[in-house]
């Protein structure tokens, strides 16, 4: 069901969207993964959460789709293709969106570039949420022949069945500290305040732009969105066939700003259109089942057969997602 790298047409492409309900009675027994640690695969050992597979037409499974990451990680995919694991926050949260959107515009490259044949996203959520994000997305158009998404009802999901573990992840502001409403600490950390204070160089890129930046994800992504009605509206795309951009407003940047590789503001408007669009639009969907997830970050780490972790990343604020080429300059290297 999963493919090797290099079987073109007939490869079987997965992402598997891990679904889990965060219980308040086992919240804070969750475990902790260590994301930087040389075996992730030992971390992540154990840590069994239900699958389903998603397509366009819906979910469908049985009781029996479980995933045990950490064995999933040691034995490997089919060949000697790599798996990326994304630890994303909640299912209306930006960072998880951003995952979500970089993957989908690098998926081809991701595979045939750095041999990554498998891609695990867990999300904090119910089952619905994953089918509501994935459907916003659009992650069914990509021409691929399966994408695997999880979990199941939240009925079946029970975490609680592997004795209360659950992947805890970096929080936002001080975690324990019930004094503060989660939303305080969210709005804290969407302002730039508070510690890992990595929020406000993440998003201020997005309004200052950068000359020998990348905006390939940005225009798929915008693209994306623009048909499902999502303002504001920047390019024009073809009628006859909405894939085809004509024209992008951002070329006609002034002072040569048009041909910047990622223009001021670009990256500031497809965030505005995932605020509105997918966040304010579809918050009663998409928030947590935890108001705690609000404060949670994420990460991704890319194991290697084996087990060994060739890159990891930990999300230290709102929008701090790396960038998918980044991630392939750092594959390339590891296999030269």
């Amino acid at each position: 069901m999963i493919s090797s790298r290099g079987r073109g047409t007939a490869l079987f492409w997965g992402f598997v969207l891990l679904f889990f309900q965060q219980s308040s009675n086992h919240f804070l027994d969750a475990l902790v993964v260590p994301l930087s640690a040389a075996k992730p695969a030992q971390s992540l050992m154990g840590v069994s959460l239900p699958k389903v597979f998603l397509d366009k037409n819906g979910i469908d499974g049985t009781e029996s789709d479980f995933l045990d990451i950490g064995a999933e990680l040691s034995s490997g995919s089919s060949g000697n293709g790599k798996t990326m694991v994304v630890f994303g926050t909640h299912a209306g949260d930006f960072n998880t969106i951003e995952y979500m959107q970089k993957i989908r515009a690098s998926l081809p490259e991701l595979q045939s570039k750095g041999g990554i044949d498998r891609i695990f996203i867990v999300v904090n959520g119910e089952p619905n949420q994953c089918k509501i994000i994935a459907s916003l997305l659009d992650f069914y158009a990509q021409q691929h022949e399966k994408r695997f998404f999880g979990s199941r009802s939240p009925i079946v999901v029970g975490s609680d069945r592997r004795g209360g573990k659950k992947i805890r992840r970096q929080q936002r502001l001080p975690p324990d500290d019930d004094s503060l409403s989660p939303f305080v600490k969210q709005f804290c950390s969407g302002i730039g305040i508070g510690p890992p204070w990595m929020t406000l160089p993440a998003v201020l890129p997005g309004y200052f732009g950068d000359p020998n930046g990348r905006r390939e994800w940005i225009e798929e992504s915008l693209k994306q969105g623009q048909p499902s009605g999502r303002w504001p509206k920047i390019l024009e795309l073809d009628k006859e066939d909405q894939k085809n951009i004509l024209a992008n407003k951002f070329d006609d940047a002034p002072l040569g700003v048009g041909d910047w590789g990622r223009r001021p503001f670009e990256l500031a408007t497809l965030r505005l259109q995932s605020l509105i669009g997918i966040q304010i639009k579809h918050w009663s969907e998409l928030k947590p089942v935890d108001d705690r997830c609000l404060t949670q970050y994420g990460g991704c780490t890319v194991v290697e057969k084996g087990g060994n972790a060739v890159y990891s990343w930990v999300d230290r604020g709102l929008c701090d997602v790396p960038d998918m080429h980044d991630i392939l300059e750092v594959l390339s290297a590891e296999q030269a």
